[in-house]
C-alpha cells in the first residue's frame, strides 16, 4: 500500500527540535518501529516521524487502521484533539487548534442543515381525501438521521484550549489580521500573544517591516498601539486647562461665601 502524508494532516503535528528528531532516529535504528503507524485507509494520520525515519532508512514498520473514522473531518478533529490535550504545544497553536476545531464543526452543522431543508415534501396533489393517514411526513427523523453539530462558544473553546475567553479573541485577531511575518514571530514565541495582537492592528506594511526589525522593534510597536489607544480615553476623561481654571475659580467663591455664612452666623450668636 502507497501510504499518503496529508499535508493539511501535518499541520497539526508538533514540529520535533533537530536534538529530538536525532533521538527517535537513534532509537529507531537501534530498536525499530516498534509502534505502528495509524491509517485511514492509505493516509497517514498518527506516525509523521517515525514514518520519515524508516523511509529514510529504509526500514519496515507496521500499520494499524482506524475503523472510527468516517470522514476526513473525523481524521481532523481526532488529530486536534490530540494536541490539545499534550502539554508541550503553545498556547497560541492551542487556541488555533480550538478555532479549527470550531470551524470543522461548524460547516457539518450547516452541512446538515442545507441537507435537511432540501428535503421535499409530498406535492398538494398527490394527496388525497381517501389516504390521509398513508401520506408519510417528508422527513421524518430517525436514529440514522445525522444530527447538527452543537454550537461551541468562545467560553467552551477556552476551556479546552486552556486559555482565556480575552486570549481566545486574540489569537482570533492574529489569525484574520496579522500578516504571516507575525504570525511566525508568535509561534516562535518572539512576541506574546498580546503584543502579536496589538501589532495586527497596524498596517500590513508597518506590521512586515516591524517582523524583519526583529523582537525588539515588534514588541516597541506594540507599546506604541496600546500607548495610542490610551491616549484618546485619558484626553478625554482628563479635565481641559480652561475646565481646571473654572473649577478653582468656584472652589475660591465657595470659600469665601462658606467663611461669609460662618462669621454671620457667629454674630447671631452673638
Amino acid at each position: 500500500m502507497d501510504i499518503v502524508v496529508n499535508e493539511e494532516l501535518k499541520a497539526y503535528i508538533d514540529p520535533m527540535t533537530p536534538e529530538e528528531y536525532e533521538a527517535l532516529e537513534r532509537s529507531i535504528l537501534a530498536e525499530g518501529c516498534r509502534d505502528a503507524l495509524v491509517l485511514w485507509g492509505n493516509i497517514l494520520v498518527d506516525g509523521h516521524h517515525r514514518y520519515s525515519i524508516c523511509r529514510k532508512h529504509e526500514l519496515s514498520f507496521q500499520t494499524m487502521q482506524n475503523t472510527q473514522f468516517r470522514s476526513m473531518d473525523d481524521v481532523h478533529l481526532w488529530m486536534i484533539d490530540q494536541h490539545l490535550g499534550r502539554r508541550s504545544v503553545s498556547a497560541f497553536q492551542r487556541g488555533v487548534l480550538a478555532l479549527r476545531k470550531r470551524e470543522i464543526l461548524a460547516e457539518r452543522r450547516a452541512r446538515v442543515r442545507e441537507a435537511d431543508s432540501q428535503v421535499q415534501t409530498p406535492a398538494p396533489s398527490a394527496i388525497t381525501d381517501n389516504t390521509p393517514e398513508e401520506a408519510a411526513p417528508a422527513h421524518a427523523v430517525t436514529a440514522d438521521t445525522p444530527q447538527p453539530e452543537p454550537l461551541i462558544s468562545r467560553v467552551a473553546i477556552a476551556r479546552e484550549a486552556r486559555l482565556s475567553h480575552s486570549q481566545v479573541g486574540m489569537i482570533e485577531k492574529i489569525q484574520k489580521q496579522a500578516t504571516q511575518e507575525v504570525v511566525a514571530a508568535v509561534k516562535s514565541g518572539t512576541i506574546s500573544i498580546n503584543a502579536a495582537a496589538a501589532v495586527a492592528s497596524l498596517p500590513a506594511e508597518e506590521q512586515r517591516a516591524a517582523a524583519v526589525a526583529g523582537g525588539n522593534e515588534l514588541k516597541q510597536a506594540a507599546k506604541r498601539v496600546r500607548e495610542a489607544r490610551r491616549k484618546p480615553r485619558d484626553e478625554e476623561t482628563a479635565p481641559q486647562d480652561s475646565e481646571l481654571h473654572e473649577l478653582r475659580r468656584r472652589v475660591i467663591e465657595l470659600t469665601a461665601e462658606n467663611e461669609a455664612l460662618r462669621l454671620q452666623l457667629a454674630e447671631l450668636r452673638g
